[in-house]
C-alpha cells in the first residue's frame, strides 16, 4: 500500500513539472518601477526636513541647468567598479557633462539607453510574451529588446554587429526566466555614465516575488571595463486598467529645439 502511495505522489509531481514546462509564468502586461533607490542599490535621497507648521520644506532649486546627471558629485559607492582605462574614459564624460555639454549624453541625443540601463524603465514598460520569445518595450526612448526562448544562438553576423539592446537568449529555471545578453556596442553606458567595452555581457534572473511584483536581478560582466561583476536589482509593479497604456516617446521631435 505504501509503495502505491509513493508511486501516485511521484506521478502527480512529474505531471505538475510537465505542466509547468508547458505553462511557465506569464509576465505579459505593463509595468512601472516599484522601488525607490533602484539601480545599483543606492538608497533614496533624504527628504527635506519639515518646516514650521508641519509642512515639508521644498528642496533647494538647482544651481545650474545640465545634461542628464552632471556627475559633479563624483562616483557613488554603488557604481560599477571600473578599470583604470575605463575610469579615465568616465572622467572625460564627467568633465564634459559638468561643462554643460550634451556630447556624452545619449538620452539628450535621442539614442537608445542600451542594456542594462533600459531595464530601469523610467517611464514604464510593456512585456509581450509568447512561447518562443519575450519582448520588452520601454516607453523611455521607445527602446525595445527581444529575448529568444527557442534555443537559438547568436550568429557570427549578430556577434560582429553589436547593438544597443544586444542579443538576448533565455530559458526557464522553475518560475525564473534566466537571460543572457551579448553583442552590446560600446556606445552606451552600464548605468547612466559608466562606459563599457564590446566584451560586456549581461545576465538576468527575472521572476515574480509576489502577485504583480516583478523582480529583475542583473549581473554585468566586462573583463576590460570592470574590476569585478556589477550587480543591481530592478523591481516593477504590474499596472491595472486604465493605467496600462504607454505613450509614444517621440524623442526626435525635440532635437531641433535642444541645446547644442
Amino acid at each position: 500500500m505504501h509503495r502505491i502511495v509513493v508511486l501516485i505522489v511521484c506521478a502527480v509531481t512529474l505531471s505538475g513539472l510537465a505542466a509547468f514546462a508547458q505553462n511557465p509564468p506569464d509576465f505579459s502586461g505593463v509595468y512601472y518601477p516599484f522601488q525607490q533607490g533602484r539601480g545599483g542599490g543606492a538608497p533614496p535621497a533624504a527628504a527635506p526636513a519639515p518646516a514650521q507648521g508641519g509642512q515639508r520644506a521644498a528642496p533647494p532649486p538647482p544651481t545650474r541647468s545640465a545634461p542628464t546627471g552632471d556627475l559633479s558629485n563624483g562616483r557613488a559607492a554603488t557604481a560599477p567598479s571600473l578599470t583604470p582605462e575605463y575610469l579615465a574614459k568616465w572622467e572625460v564624460v564627467r568633465k564634459s557633462r559638468m561643462s554643460g555639454s550634451y556630447e556624452y549624453d545619449p538620452i539628450a541625443n535621442c539614442l537608445p539607453p542600451g542594456m542594462p540601463q533600459m531595464m530601469s524603465m523610467a517611464y514604464g514598460m510593456e512585456i509581450m510574451q509568447t512561447k518562443d520569445r519575450i519582448t520588452f518595450f520601454s516607453e523611455w526612448q521607445d527602446a525595445l529588446r527581444r529575448v529568444y526562448l527557442d534555443d537559438r544562438k547568436p550568429s557570427a553576423k549578430v556577434l560582429n554587429d553589436p547593438t544597443y539592446a544586444g542579443y538576448s537568449t533565455g530559458h526557464w529555471e522553475g518560475d525564473t526566466l534566466v537571460v543572457d545578453t551579448v553583442s552590446l556596442n560600446g556606445n552606451s553606458f552600464i548605468d547612466n555614465s559608466s562606459p563599457h567595452s564590446e566584451e560586456m555581457t549581461v545576465h538576468e534572473r527575472i521572476r515574480f516575488t509576489s502577485p504583480g511584483i516583478l523582480e529583475d536581478r542583473i549581473t554585468v560582466n566586462d573583463p576590460k571595463a570592470l574590476t569585478k561583476p556589477w550587480e543591481t536589482v530592478h523591481t516593477y509593479r504590474k499596472a491595472e486598467k486604465p493605467n496600462d497604456e504607454l505613450r509614444e516617446f517621440a524623442c526626435a521631435e525635440g532635437l531641433g529645439h535642444s541645446p547644442k
